[in-house]
């Protein structure tokens, strides 16, 4: 155990936010609620169904699991953070909920302490879009699952959600400083290389693919792709605070590591005004993978 959180509890509940309280629970609300009912209604939960939840991170998918699990149902957090299982455990006792919950250390593709044929159910959410070898990942899933058993899977598509303009940074128009822009692009391209980090190496299609090689003989996906001409506003102090995944810097620490007091400051003074105005373009790509084991 390091000395305070890992970096994924940090990203989890704090970064991803900016620090921000009140912006986590608006994100809750309009975005990962949603998300978190479209995972369980697909996975068609039985009542006393066991469920895996893959990447369980603050447990957003297992709590939700278990409302509607009844009181015999049982759900299976794994992570490869044991803060974040910590959390869990933690969140579970107060909740008066542990005796139906289990923990695991785990990563996707290696689920060693899941027997064979012992679950009903496998989730994830934004899970293995961080894993390499997604392939294998499929194969524990199946493998875990008992015959009749489900995967309901949410999976961000990052290749169709970054806009490689040049002239855009997060969606941002930064033609006038785009040549700063581009010396902390390469900063974090350089963390994730584009097409051979796992972020940025799949599609859709290979979802599919990776879940029929698996086994799972009926297979279903929906993609779901949105792009707005606006953003929500987000104060510039919270902007830099943030940082899109565990993985990248923090704005404020990228910037800080490839800018010049001098640009740092230029750059500011271009892009302040359109993050804090929501003057921006989003675009959102999400598959919902469902299959199941015969």
């Amino acid at each position: 155990m390091t000395d305070g959180p890992d970096r994924w509890h940090r990203w989890l509940l704090d970064v991803r936010f900016g620090g921000d309280a009140a912006a986590c629970q608006q994100d809750l609300t309009t975005f990962l609620f949603p998300v978190r009912d479209m995972v369980l209604d697909r996975a068609r939960l039985q009542p006393g169904d066991t469920l895996l939840d893959v990447g369980a991170g603050d447990g957003l998918i297992t709590f939700g699991a278990l409302e509607r699990l009844g009181p015999s149902g049982q759900v299976i957090f794994s992570d490869v953070s044991a803060d974040l299982l910590e959390h869990c455990r933690k969140a579970a006792t107060a909740e008066e909920l542990l005796d139906r919950c289990r923990f695991v250390l785990a990563s996707a593709d290696c689920l060693a302490d899941v027997d064979d044929a012992s679950v009903d159910v496998v989730t994830t959410r934004s899970v293995l879009i961080y894993v390499k070898d997604k392939a294998a990942a499929l194969r524990e899933f199946y493998r875990v699952l008992r015959p009749g058993g489900r995967i309901s899977l949410a999976e961000p598509i990052n290749v169709l959600m970054s806009l490689s303009d040049p002239d855009l940074f997060g969606g941002y128009d930064v033609t006038p400083v785009k040549a700063l822009a581009a010396k902390v692009k390469a900063l974090y391209d350089s963390i994730q290389p584009p097409g051979v980090d796992p972020m940025l190496d799949f599609d859709d299609r290979d979802l599919v693919g990776h879940a029929v090689d698996a086994g799972f003989e009926t297979v279903d996906l929906e993609l779901r792709v949105g792009v707005r001409s606006a953003r929500k506003p987000v104060p510039w102090e919270r902007f830099l605070r943030m940082s899109g995944n565990p993985l990248m810097p923090p704005l404020a620490e990228a910037m800080g590591q490839v800018l010049t007091p001098a640009e740092f400051a230029e750059f500011t003074d271009w892009l302040r005004p359109l993050v804090e105005a929501g003057k921006g373009r989003e675009r959102i790509a999400m598959a919902y993978l469902t299959a199941a084991k015969d």
